[in-house]
């Protein structure tokens, strides 16, 4: 017979946790001897680990006193489903770490890897790291509110990427951070731009030119590359002056 102390220590509890499983009625209050204290037999520290365990696995308590009392069968079910809800948990901690590790890349926390992919293009290219932390913050609000929308989003920017005016865009803009907001490069960057825009909406379709991302997310984007990238608030400008308005989402001047 093994005293509270004694049966704490086999089971890996505390006298304190013993107490209050007894006061939950969680575990049987054994009869006292005659000196008046509590005696435990081998079958209850079965039980106690049992509680233990359970518990240990984040089961409620009112959920564990159902199990102790279950037969074998529900018993047997029970633990199957508690361990493929610790597996899902481990999976999704699994996630936390792989994204926490990821922080000390900058760009990888909060994108997935076909959009940092990109930006490395973007870099390999010598684009300037402003505006790719530019793509970057950009993306991460598009991912959050339309996660469905970005492969189609990036699929489409992948596929221009190798176009002269696209790459000279990123470039120019890129030299342009560093002049003053009227650079003098930007109006010839305008002109080439407004070609390349008018030839994809003749060939593909205004349409095509078209998003689909909400107006008041655009704001945040517009906002976002205009404080980033001073420039492009002045590029927009000449833009329009081709017959094309707006940074996120372009539009034709009728």
């Amino acid at each position: 017979m093994l005293t509270i102390g004694e049966l704490a220590s086999y089971a890996g509890v505390t006298v304190r946790a013993i107490r209050h499983y007894h006061a939950t009625g969680l575990l049987p209050e054994p009869e006292r001897d005659h000196s008046g204290y509590r005696r435990y037999d081998g079958s209850t520290v079965v039980e106690l680990i049992k509680i233990r365990t359970l518990t240990e696995a984040g089961v409620p308590l009112a959920r564990v006193r159902q199990l102790l009392q279950a037969d074998a069968k529900e018993f047997t079910a029970a633990l199957t489903d508690i361990d493929e809800r610790l597996q899902a948990e481990i999976r999704q901690r699994q996630r936390h770490r792989e994204r926490i590790a990821r922080l000390t890349t900058g760009d990888n926390l909060a994108l997935p890897p076909e959009l940092i992919q990109f930006l490395d293009q973007l870099r390999a290219l010598g684009v300037d790291e402003r505006i790719v932390h530019l793509e970057r913050d950009g993306w991460i609000p598009l991912t959050t509110h339309s996660p469905d929308q970005v492969p189609k989003w990036l699929a489409r920017k992948q596929k221009h990427l190798t176009d002269p005016p696209l790459i000279d865009f990123y470039l120019t803009l890129s030299r342009s951070l560093d002049h003053p907001p009227h650079d003098p490069t930007l109006p010839h960057l305008a002109d080439e731009l407004a070609t390349y825009i008018t030839h994809l909406a003749t060939t593909q379709g205004d349409d095509y030119l078209n998003t689909d991302i909400p107006p008041e997310l655009a704001d945040v984007l517009d906002t976002l590359a205009f404080d980033t990238a001073p420039p492009a608030r002045h590029l927009i400008d000449l833009l329009t002056e081709r017959g094309w308005t707006g940074w996120t989402t372009l539009e034709r001047i009728r």
